[in-house]
């Protein structure tokens, strides 16, 4: 969808979270309305709105998933992220919406 973002699919991610990847997080950008209807388990959930000053609760050496509605917002997070010197940055393809539509069930905010 975006040049030199990688993208995770559904399926890919599910299976992330299910073995428990090391050292990963999956962060949701979307507002708090909006993640109120569900999200991946184990989502923390950073506003886009407010990446830019939190940029530095994030390590580099962390796998770092992106998600949001559609895969839009969080792969504007996945750019910026990339222009601050991370490269381990990745973006769920389709978003949550992607996440429905492969049969997986969002869960509530931990």
């Amino acid at each position: 969808m975006f040049n030199n973002i990688k993208e995770i699919d559904a399926p890919e991610l599910a299976s992330w979270v299910q073995e428990k990847q090391p050292n990963m997080r999956v962060i949701d950008v979307r507002g708090m309305g909006e993640i109120a209807s569900g999200t991946v388990s184990g989502a923390e959930a950073v506003p886009l709105h407010t990446l830019p000053v939190r940029v530095s609760e994030f390590k580099r050496e962390e796998k770092l998933v992106f998600i949001c509605r559609s895969g839009a917002r969080s792969a504007q997070a996945c750019m910026f992220l990339q222009q601050q010197g991370y490269d381990n940055v990745y973006n769920l393809r389709g978003g949550m919406i992607g996440w429905v539509q492969s049969g997986l069930e969002p869960s509530p905010l931990a």
